[in-house]
């Protein structure tokens, strides 16, 4: 049944701009048609706010509050300068755990301290791309249930499991496994041998790779600029720089 929509609602959703708020309510916040018709499938849909004409066109749609809402009041929901028809408030799933025998037959993403939420979002767009089912984030990465990941994520969050854990007590935990790490002083991608599975760390996009997390890594990559050796940027966007070994080492799987 369709209720109002209230200023104690627009406070509300307004709130979860807000990591202390989306942590206590253990909540998210998606946006546009998209956006919100992927999570449906995946995640329990707590608050709708919708137009008319999208309402009418999803009927059956499940979730616990449902708000008719016009343009204006869409407008002033929303988190977007150009706000998209529907809005949704999802529960936040909670952590299966990690299972160390799926990461050891599969590839998998590690990320230590990126802080930009466009950059994680893309990242987990990228891993969708490529068939990567897992992602583990070191404690002081960006939130993933930030607005703006959550939108950069494109919907790619419905397919892509993200953890968060100290990224040295994981990575040891991995025993044996190829962990690859990208370098100034690594050596160059498209030389070295790489592997179906394994798990590949990005870093911070100032810092790189901390000294803790890369005393783990026993494979070290570079990814060479054009022409190799002239006077380049400093280093790439960690978004491009996940693309790029990504696409890689799945050139290399499948071309076997």
């Amino acid at each position: 049944m369709n209720t109002l929509l209230s200023k104690a609602k627009i406070k509300y959703i307004h709130s979860l701009e807000i990591k202390k708020i989306r942590k206590e309510e253990q909540v998210f916040l998606a946006e546009g048609p998209k956006l919100v018709g992927d999570m449906l499938g995946h995640f329990h849909c707590c608050l709708l706010a919708a137009t008319n004409s999208w309402l009418k066109q999803h009927s059956k749609v499940q979730c616990d509050e449902i708000l008719e809402v016009n343009r204006t009041e869409l407008s002033q929901i929303s988190l977007l300068k150009a706000p998209q028809e529907v809005l949704a408030v999802f529960r936040q799933p909670t952590d299966s755990g990690i299972n160390v025998a799926n990461i050891r037959q599969s590839l998998s993403l590690a990320l230590d301290d990126v802080q930009d939420p466009g950059n994680l979002g893309t990242i987990i767009r990228l891993a969708d791309w490529f068939g990567i089912e897992h992602i583990f984030c070191s404690p002081n990465t960006v939130d993933v249930y930030s607005p703006k990941t959550v939108q950069a994520t494109m919907g790619a969050l419905a397919r892509v499991k993200v953890h968060y854990t100290p990224l040295p007590e994981f990575i040891r935990s991995l025993g044996d496994l190829p962990v690859f790490g990208t370098f100034l002083d690594g050596e160059n991608i498209y030389g070295q041998s790489l592997p179906a599975g394994g798990l590949i760390v990005m870093g911070n996009e100032g810092n790189g790779i901390g000294e803790e997390v890369e005393s783990c890594i026993n494979h070290r990559l570079y990814i060479p600029n054009y022409p190799e050796g002239t006077k380049t940027s400093e280093s790439l966007n960690v978004a491009i720089a996940t693309a790029i070994v990504c696409a890689e080492f799945r050139r290399r799987s499948t071309s076997k």
